[in-house]
C-alpha cells in the first residue's frame, strides 16, 4: 500500500494511491510533457542561432580569389610579369599588366557576361570587345588551376600572334556592374574583331597578355573612320 499526500486549500489530506490512481498519473505527465516540447525548444534555439549568424552560412562558404602570376619572355628576351586576379565565383578573371614605366594597364575577362575590358594606362577610355571562343578557351586554365600560382612560360614553347581591334565611333553601351567598376569616370567604347588598320590608319597602342597555355596576344587598337 502507497500512501501520499495531497494538499487543499485548508490542510493536507491524506490519499490512498494505487498505480493507475490520478495521482500517479499527475506525477508521471510533467515528465511527458518535458519531452514533448524539448524537440520544440530545441527548434526555436536552431531558428534563433540561425537567425543571428552563430551557426553560419547555410551553404558552405565561396572559394576566395586566386592570385597567379604569369611570367614570359618578351620578343627581345625581357621577362614580362603579368598578376592575374582568378575570381571563380563571379567568373572573373582580371589582368594586371606592368609596364616598363611601372605604369598599370588592366584586361577584365568577365565571363558570365561574355566580355573583355581593356583599361590601358596611357588612355582617357576603356575600350569593351565580346569574348571569343580563343578567349574562353585561353582562360580556362585559370579557372580550372587549383593550386598553382607561378606560371613561366618558355619562350621556344610560347606561341605568340597579333590581333587588331578597330575601335567603333560613339555608341550606347550596356555594362556590367563589373565593367561599371573598372572605368569609374572613363568613357567606354566598342570595338570589333578586324583584319588590321591598313597603312592609312594608325595603331594607337597594343597590349601584350600572356595564358598558362603557352599563348601570348599583342591585341592592337586603332580608330575606325566616323
Amino acid at each position: 500500500m502507497l500512501r501520499c499526500w495531497k494538499c487543499s486549500d485548508d490542510h493536507l489530506e491524506e490519499a490512498r494511491c494505487s498505480g493507475d490512481s490520478d495521482a500517479s498519473s499527475q506525477f508521471h505527465f510533467p515528465h511527458k510533457a518535458f519531452w514533448v516540447s524539448l524537440p520544440a525548444s530545441l527548434l526555436l534555439v536552431i531558428i534563433a542561432l540561425g537567425l543571428t549568424g552563430h551557426l553560419g552560412p547555410l551553404e558552405p562558404p565561396s572559394q576566395s580569389s586566386q592570385i597567379v602570376r604569369i611570367t614570359a619572355p618578351d620578343l627581345d628576351g625581357l621577362l614580362i610579369n603579368q598578376s592575374v586576379v582568378v575570381d571563380r565565383q563571379n567568373d572573373l578573371v582580371t589582368y594586371s599588366l606592368m609596364s616598363p614605366e611601372n605604369k598599370t594597364s588592366t584586361v577584365l575577362f568577365d565571363i558570365k557576361h561574355g566580355l573583355i575590358c581593356y583599361k590601358p594606362v596611357d588612355q582617357d577610355s576603356c575600350f569593351l570587345e565580346q569574348m571569343g571562343q580563343s578567349d574562353y578557351d585561353n582562360v580556362h586554365a585559370l579557372l580550372q588551376e587549383q593550386q598553382q600560382s607561378h606560371f613561366h612560360l618558355c619562350g621556344n614553347e610560347t606561341q605568340r600572334q597579333t590581333e587588331f581591334r578597330g575601335v567603333l565611333a560613339a555608341t550606347q553601351v550596356e555594362l556590367s556592374t563589373h565593367v561599371q567598376d573598372l572605368c569609374r569616370d572613363r568613357p567606354v567604347h566598342w570595338t570589333k574583331r578586324a583584319e588590321g588598320p591598313g597603312k592609312q590608319r594608325l595603331v594607337y597602342f597594343c597590349i601584350d597578355i600572356c595564358f598558362p597555355s603557352n599563348v601570348c596576344v599583342s591585341v592592337c587598337f586603332y580608330y575606325l573612320p566616323e
